[in-house]
């Protein structure tokens, strides 16, 4: 095939690509949150109400399956509310800027495929991904606790800990789709019971992550103790004035107003959510401010750390707004 074949049909491709887009009224985006349990859907309107909502279990480890599984949800969806909608998707990791194979992703199965060009060939239609932290963030920021403002961070602390970007309303994903990755960046200042540096499951020592997840929050809290609790259940222990729990929260908080700090410094937010589901402990909100403020380099520090209006609907609802006409 000659250059000016290949062109022609690139520009067929594209066109029928941009038909599609221009084609839908947006009356429905499709939103879809791919985690390593369930997979979620949602139909959201353009004001932003859910009109549709459905989940179903990840099939554990089969690539071929969780295609399958999301292309049913999709059509069994748009058969119940009529016509064909656009579709984002939430996924653990993201999409390789060299050959748009699937990196990061904790659900090893999708690492190494061609994750986008099989789910586009399976719905016949144009898919837009973005990491599911980003998905969060994008949900706060358009109409969430973020909402209005400028610069918005969003926060997973949860199984793991990652981070996304929305900057005037656009999702900010960096040139190697990496953006808001914060949960990967050495722990700053690290203090003497910071240390020995714990790995990771990335390969390196020392990450955010390593110190602030909740698995991480709970072994703390087991070393200390020699008893399993869970992260609410540690904050109803330091409630009741029971000294461990009280410790190991606040060693946490200490080392979450450093990362956050460092967030700070680096990308100046004026809105922190907090998500996942230690984002769930009511005295973060109270206490982070003040161990963030020292570390910041600024004599005020106006940015507001919230919790999410979404609360776990978040991702699956930004997945939906990838395709809102302020995002890129």
């Amino acid at each position: 095939m000659d250059s000016g074949a290949r062109a022609l049909r690139g520009g067929r491709a594209h066109g029928k690509m941009q038909a599609f887009i221009f084609s839908v009224a947006f009356m429905y985006r499709i939103g879809i949150d791919l985690g390593g349990t369930k997979i979620e859907l949602v139909a959201l309107a353009g004001d932003g109400e859910v009109r549709l909502r459905q989940r179903v279990p990840t099939p554990q480890g089969d690539y071929a399956g969780t295609l399958d599984a999301i292309a049913a949800l999709v059509r069994g969806a748009e058969a119940e509310i009529g016509g064909d909608y656009t579709v984002g998707i939430g996924t653990p990791g993201a999409p390789s800027q060299s050959g748009g194979r699937m990196k990061n992703c904790n659900s090893t199965c999708l690492n190494g495929q061609p994750f986008q060009a099989d789910i586009e060939a399976l719905l016949q239609r144009p898919v837009r991904l973005a990491n599911d932290a980003n998905c969060f963030t994008l949900s706060e920021a358009i109409d969430g606790a973020g909402k209005d403002a400028r610069a918005v961070f969003g926060v997973i602390l949860g199984t793991g800990v990652g981070g996304g970007m929305v900057l005037e309303g656009r999702l900010w994903q960096g040139a190697n789709h990496i953006a808001g990755e914060w949960g990967h960046m050495p722990l700053p200042l690290p203090e003497a019971c910071d240390l020995p540096l714990p790995g990771c499951y990335c390969g390196r020592h020392g990450c955010v992550e390593a110190y602030l997840s909740g698995p991480a929050l709970q072994a703390q809290y087991a070393a200390q103790t020699g008893l399993t609790a869970t992260p609410a259940e540690i904050a109803t222990l330091a409630e009741g004035n029971a000294q461990c729990a009280m410790a190991v929260l606040e060693t946490y908080e200490r080392r979450l107003g450093r990362a956050l700090a460092q967030v700070v410094n680096l990308f100046d937010p004026e809105v922190i959510v907090l998500g996942g589901g230690l984002s769930n402990l009511a005295r973060l909100y109270r206490t982070l401010p003040e161990y963030m403020a020292p570390h910041v380099f600024s004599d005020t520090v106006l940015t507001r750390i919230v919790p999410p209006l979404h609360g776990d609907s978040s991702g699956v609802r930004g997945a939906a707004w990838l395709w809102a006409p302020v995002t890129g």
